[in-house]
């Protein structure tokens, strides 16, 4: 009996020991995690011109902003100060974990304007007529059904709201395909049939010594 018993507690302190190492595994996963988040998005602030971006959406104090494949929010959490307290950034997106960690750093940052969605592949489940902007950055190329989302974002829009689209162009790649990009003429003429209207195009948005081109396009909602 005696024998079982310190079997017994020794297999306890086996058991905790190892809650304890995989809850610290976890944690350090997590901060490390948010370590290399500011780490990329710093590098992408260099590149990227977030407040051309920003611009574009032409937002104010007390207004919707949607960031229609928020990821992990490097845009979210920018558009969080420009609406304020009394507006709202609506960030959705369909992978769970990517939310998750914006969540967190809403929370960290004391940005308590954030409203988290988890969408799917053929509904965003935005609210309708509330937005003033919609953006969609480096999001467009992955939709299964980019006119599905054009006219989700078209009712999510108040009249005279305005649609940024910013990705990047098609690029001949090693034995001539092509991997993440999408053309702007292309995109225009799903806008136009989404029934926007065009307000500005930039074919030469970015461009990067790597033959990366990205471009802008803004458009409104009559």
């Amino acid at each position: 009996m005696k024998r079982r018993g310190q079997q017994k507690r020794v297999a306890v302190i086996l058991l905790g020991s190892i809650v304890i190492f995989a809850t610290m595994y976890v944690l350090f996963a997590f901060i490390s995690t948010l370590k290399r988040l500011d780490v990329i998005e710093a590098d992408r602030d260099r590149w990227q011109r977030p407040s051309d971006v920003l611009k574009a959406l032409d937002l104010h104090e007390a207004e919707v902003a949607v960031d229609l494949g928020s990821g992990a929010g490097y845009f979210s959490l920018k558009l969080s100060p420009l609406v304020g307290q009394r507006g709202e950034v609506i960030a959705v997106d369909i992978r769970r974990l990517s939310l998750f960690f914006l969540r967190i750093r809403a929370i960290l940052r004391n940005q308590h304007n954030l409203r988290i969605i988890v969408g799917d592949n053929e509904d965003p489940r935005l609210p309708a007529g509330q937005a003033y902007a919609v953006l969609i950055c480096n999001t467009y190329h992955e939709f299964s059904d980019p006119n599905l989302m054009l006219r989700r974002s078209f009712e999510a829009l108040r009249p005279g709201g305005r649609l940024v689209i910013v990705d990047r162009g098609p690029r001949q790649h090693e034995g001539g395909a092509q991997h993440h990009d999408v053309s702007l003429t292309d995109v225009e003429e799903d806008v136009l049939r989404g029934g926007f209207t065009i307000a500005r195009r930039d074919a030469r948005f970015i461009e990067q010594p790597d033959d990366d081109r990205w471009w802008l396009l803004v458009a409104r909602r009559p």
